[in-house]
């Protein structure tokens, strides 16, 4: 695949509640351009958001996750890590940190820590 077409493609973001059973999980993701909101998601459900990557490899999307009095923030999209790694990226967002589903083994196995 070109640089070129890379470029071209949607990228699709899905964010799972993976913290378990009966607990919420709060999730509130942006960019330097875009607010996508406050979400509540129950256990195992998730958020999407779709965008086209900028040309230059800056595309950021930060997310601040909160669940039981807990705070955290992650980087959810960052153009220069994931544009190679995925088009469509899934994350478990776990206790201890956020996990994305790795194509080659089918596993949530690619775990980052928080940002902060």
């Amino acid at each position: 695949m070109s640089e070129a077409s890379l470029l071209l493609h949607k990228a699709d973001v899905l964010v799972y509640n993976d913290l378990g059973v009966g607990m919420q999980l709060m999730v509130h993701c942006k960019s330097k351009n875009d607010d996508l909101r406050v979400r509540i998601l129950g256990y195992r459900n998730h958020f999407e958001f779709k965008f086209r990557p900028q040309f230059w490899g800056s595309t950021l999307f930060h997310c601040t996750f909160k669940w039981n009095g807990v705070s955290h923030r992650f980087d959810i999209y960052e153009q220069n890590r994931d544009i190679r790694l995925c088009n469509r990226c899934l994350w478990n967002i776990t206790l201890k940190g956020p996990c994305m589903l790795n194509s080659k083994t089918s596993k949530y196995d690619i775990c980052y820590p928080w940002n902060a």
